[in-house]
C-alpha cells in the first residue's frame, strides 16, 4: 500500500484519516498546533512530525493530503509535487486563482497526481442525480437552483474564516465553492452573470451571503445561494430539464437525511411520477473520493483529476470578489 502523510490534524483531517483506512499506510501527520497533531497521531497510530519540511521531503512518502486553512494549501501542494509527490488538496485548493494555477501548471510537467477535495459531488444522492441526469432521463437541462448554508456559532466572527488573510474571503469561497463545483458537474463549462457578496448580519470584514447566477454554453442558468444568516443548516439542490426535476435535499448529519426525488413528468403533463431515494446511513463521498485518488496513483489513471473544474471554480470566485470589490 501507498505510505501517506497528513498535513492539517482538524476536522477535515480527520475525515481524511478516516476514509483512508484500509487503503494507504498513514505514517505522518503535522499541524501548527502541536496540541492537536499530538492527539492525531496517537488516535491514527501515526508519527507526529514536527517539521513539515522533513515530511515534504521525505521519499518513502508517496502522496500528501493537505486539510490546513486556506492560505497554505496551494503553498504546501507546490512543495509537494516539487518532491515528487501526489497531492489530495482540500477544497478551494488555494486562496486565489493564481495560486492554484501554478499548482496546476507545475502538475502538468511532473507524474504525480493532484487532486482538489469537493467531496460533495461524491455523495450518493448527487451520485445518482449526476448518473440520471447524463442518462438523459429529465432531457436537456434548463436551468438549476441551489441553497447552502448554515447559522454560525457565537464568535464565528472571530474565528479563521472571517480572517480574510487566512480564508480568501467569507461564504462564497467557503460553501458557494461547493455550489459552483456542483454546478459544473450538471452544467458543464459555465460563466458568471451575475455575483454579489452583501454582510448581512456578522461583523466581519468577509461576506455572510453570496448570491451567484452562472450559465452554460446551452444558456442553461443556474441560481446558487451560500449562507451563514441561515440558521437552521440547509442542503438543497434542484435540476430542471425539459421532461424531468431533480431534487436533492439533506447531506446527513445537521443538515438532515440525503434525499434524492426524480419527478418524471407524464406525457399528458399534470402532476409527475414520483420516485424517491433516502441515504440515512453514513456519508461515504469522503470514503469515495479518497478511493478514486488512490486508484489513480496506483494504476496511473485519471479518474479524480479536477485540478481544470476546481481552478475554474476559483477562476469565478476571483470574478465576483472582483465585481463587489472585495
Amino acid at each position: 500500500m501507498l505510505d501517506v502523510a497528513i498535513i492539517g490534524c482538524g476536522l477535515i483531517g480527520r475525515k481524511r484519516a478516516e476514509a483512508l483506512l484500509g487503503l494507504a499506510n498513514l505514517t505522518f501527520c503535522h499541524d501548527t498546533n502541536s496540541n492537536s497533531s499530538a492527539q492525531f497521531a496517537s488516535d491514527f497510530g501515526c508519527t507526529n512530525s514536527d517539521n513539515l519540511d522533513s515530511i515534504l521531503e521525505n521519499k518513502k512518502i508517496d502522496a500528501l493530503f493537505i486539510a490546513t486553512r486556506h492560505a497554505s494549501l496551494a503553498s504546501i501542494a507546490q512543495s509537494a509535487i516539487e518532491n515528487g509527490k501526489s497531492v489530495f488538496i482540500e477544497k478551494p485548493g488555494a486562496i486565489s486563482k493564481e495560486a492554484l494555477r501554478v499548482v496546476a501548471k507545475l502538475s502538468k510537467s511532473r507524474k504525480g497526481k493532484v487532486h482538489v477535495g469537493y467531496n460533495h459531488r461524491h455523495h450518493r444522492g448527487i451520485r445518482k442525480a449526476i448518473k440520471i441526469a447524463n442518462s438523459g432521463e429529465i432531457g436537456k437541462i434548463m436551468f438549476l437552483r441551489a441553497r447552502y448554508g448554515h447559522g454560525g456559532r457565537v464568535g464565528y466572527d472571530k474565528e479563521w474564516r472571517a480572517d480574510k488573510e487566512l480564508s480568501g474571503g467569507g461564504e462564497l469561497i467557503d460553501q458557494g465553492t461547493h455550489l459552483l463545483d456542483l454546478s459544473q458537474a450538471f452544467l458543464g463549462n459555465i460563466t458568471l452573470e451575475y455575483g454579489a457578496t452583501p454582510n448581512y448580519f456578522w461583523d466581519m470584514p468577509v461576506e455572510d451571503n453570496a448570491f451567484i447566477v452562472v450559465k452554460n454554453n446551452s444558456g442553461a442558468i443556474g441560481f446558487l445561494h451560500a449562507s451563514c444568516t441561515e440558521w437552521k443548516n440547509t442542503f438543497s439542490l434542484e435540476v430542471y430539464g425539459e421532461t424531468g426535476k431533480l431534487e436533492i435535499n439533506g447531506l446527513g448529519g445537521s443538515y438532515g437525511t440525503e434525499r434524492l426525488t426524480h419527478y418524471k413528468m407524464l406525457p399528458e403533463m399534470g402532476p409527475p411520477e414520483t420516485y424517491s431515494w433516502e441515504y440515512p446511513m453514513p456519508d461515504d463521498s469522503w470514503r469515495i473520493e479518497v478511493e478514486e485518488f488512490i486508484h489513480d496513483i496506483e494504476n496511473g489513471t485519471v479518474v479524480s483529476t479536477n485540478i481544470e473544474s476546481s481552478l475554474r471554480v476559483l477562476e469565478l470566485v476571483s470574478e465576483i470578489y472582483g465585481g463587489s470589490g472585495r
